[in-house]
């Protein structure tokens, strides 16, 4: 019913996870985990499964047990499913976490979901490209717009090649804190529902760009709200819209709604249900709710 809002998501439950030492270089989000924190990331991320599917999402979650990748809680970034049968699989910056992909998880999805094709650009990792997914992009499955924050994550030879395999226009901007530090992902710049869109259009630095998403996003049916840096760094643009039992839902962090205004928190309810998700410990590894679940924008079988 809703084309930006699946129904189904994949989430992957970590035990051993850990803020991961190969992405601190450019996740400025990201703190380091001093003492072992698995067993409550375990905790919050079953808490968030229970929560979700008391919602009517249908979450269709695997185990990874491996010790080498700290990451895996987060597999948004290297693959995507698309309306007509279509997955993409992407190349990733950091060696460990290209150890996420997952032969079962798309075998799954070929199982339960009707499949046409799989593209695969994780070959291109031999040549350091890498576009993390929807982690780099955040698309408008409405509009048919690919959103991107310029970073090591999000090579534009590759955006390119992935909007005409899937039919996306590109808009690339650049996004920086108030360090000058590029945004590492632009999910958690922004996050983008059917009739509404979260953004932090003071941190893209163009002001061409900037007008150019806003207007964008207004020409497709969306009101937007704008977020403040401190927002952003609260992971309120890290939300995602699903469709539940009872009809749309945005779920975010515990963290992201406390830095929501009430204005805010009445204007996001106009459209969708607001779902709260604890993930404090999950948090630390610098992404939040949107990064945990890759939407499954596919037909049952």
């Amino acid at each position: 019913m809703y084309p930006q809002a699946p129904c189904d998501v994949v989430m992957i439950r970590p035990h051993h996870f850990r803020s991961n030492p190969e992405t601190q270089g450019d996740n400025a989000y990201q703190t380091a985990s001093l003492t072992d924190v698995s067993d409550s990331a375990r905790a919050e991320f079953d808490g968030a499964v229970t929560a979700l599917r008391a919602c009517g999402v249908a979450v269709h979650d695997f185990d990874d047990t491996s010790r080498d990748t700290p990451d895996s809680v987060f597999p948004n970034n290297w693959f995507s499913t698309h309306a007509g049968g279509h997955v993409a699989i992407y190349p990733m910056y950091a060696d460990n976490r290209r150890r996420e992909r997952r032969p079962d998880v798309i075998e799954h999805l070929k199982t339960a979901f009707r499949v046409q094709d799989v593209i695969d650009y994780s070959g291109l990792e031999q040549d350091n490209l890498a576009l993390e997914g929807t982690g780099a992009m955040v698309l408008d499955h409405i509009g048919r717009v690919a959103y991107v924050a310029r970073s090591l994550r999000a090579d534009p030879v590759l955006l390119e090649r992935f909007c005409t395999n899937f039919n996306f226009e590109p808009i690339a901007f650049d996004a920086v804190d108030s360090a000058g530090r590029a945004v590492y992902h632009t999910n958690v710049l922004m996050a983008v529902g059917t009739r509404v869109a979260l953004v932090g259009l003071d941190m893209i630095t163009d002001p061409t760009r900037r007008d150019m998403v806003r207007i964008r996003l207004e020409q497709t049916g969306r009101e937007i709200i704008a977020l403040s840096e401190a927002q952003i760094n609260a992971f309120a643009g890290n939300a995602i819209e699903l469709e539940g039992s009872d009809g749309l839902i945005l779920a975010l962090s515990t963290t992201a709604h406390r830095a929501l205004t009430p204005e805010q928190i009445t204007q996001i309810e106009k459209y969708a249900t607001l779902l709260p998700l604890s993930i404090p410990t999950l948090e630390t590894a610098g992404g939040s709710v949107r990064c945990m679940i890759a939407g499954l924008h596919l037909a049952r079988r």
